[in-house]
């Protein structure tokens, strides 16, 4: 017979004030419940160090409505399409967690600090895994993630371990399909380090036209999202 203890005592008699695991699961599979769809996820990573300030910032902030507002017009895309946005300035921020384009809002950008981007790199590939562990234990199929940074400088505030690990996780995850990056240079941006980052050659932005590539990436990834799906890694 097994004897009761007085530990056992005070957890029969605790409180069930603490979370409610099986509606926590619930609330986790509901948005794949209420959208079965197959998932395409794009994460932006985005430059809002100082030198981002002005002009720049403003046509950036514009940009993300192009890409929002386009991404809208494309029935199938509002529900395959999920968006996630890393901010890297005084702080690396996830300023928007993964969300469908019908639950996107853009966010207000502003500029201050440094460029820790490959510490933003590394963020966003953890984000990227965490969001496909969602998938799987939902059954959702998705195609490979997409990474897209946007900046105009040079890393600062990375140490080298952190260089070092964007980098090298930047290649496997490219090898294996996991992720494709794209790296796009704003004036003023160190484009031969950029190069050494990215697998695929850099993108040079010509002035501030973020309104034409953010057109030009919300049709490619509206094009991604509306093909057939194969599911990645």
């Amino acid at each position: 017979m097994c004897k009761m203890t007085p530990n056992d005592t005070a957890l029969d008699n605790a409180p069930l004030d603490g979370p409610d695991w099986g509606e926590d699961l619930f609330d986790n599979s509901a948005e794949f419940a209420d959208n079965p769809e197959p998932r395409c996820p794009c994460v932006l990573i985005l430059d809002t160090s100082q030198s981002m300030a002005g002009e720049p910032i403003a046509a950036l902030n514009r940009g993300l409505h192009v890409f929002h507002e386009e991404l809208l017009a494309v029935p199938l895309a509002r529900k395959r399409v999920e968006v996630a946005v890393i901010s890297f300035g005084s702080e690396v921020r996830v300023v928007q967690d993964f969300v469908t384009v019908d639950q996107f809002q853009p966010p207000l950008l502003q500029a201050e600090g440094e460029t820790p981007l490959c510490t933003a790199i590394v963020r966003a590939l953890d984000l990227v895994e965490k969001r496909k562990e969602r998938y799987r234990a939902n059954g959702v199929p998705y195609s490979r993630p997409w990474l897209f940074l946007i900046t105009d400088g040079m890393p600062q505030g990375d140490s080298l371990e952190t260089t070092q690990q964007a980098v090298q996780r930047l290649r496997t995850a490219e090898a294996s399909r996991k992720a494709a990056f794209f790296a796009v240079g704003v004036e003023g941006a160190n484009m031969k380090l950029l190069a050494r980052i990215s697998v695929r050659p850099p993108i040079k932005l010509e002035g501030l036209k973020f309104s034409d590539l953010f057109a030009w990436l919300s049709a490619s990834t509206a094009r991604a999202a509306t093909s057939e799906m194969k599911n990645e890694t």
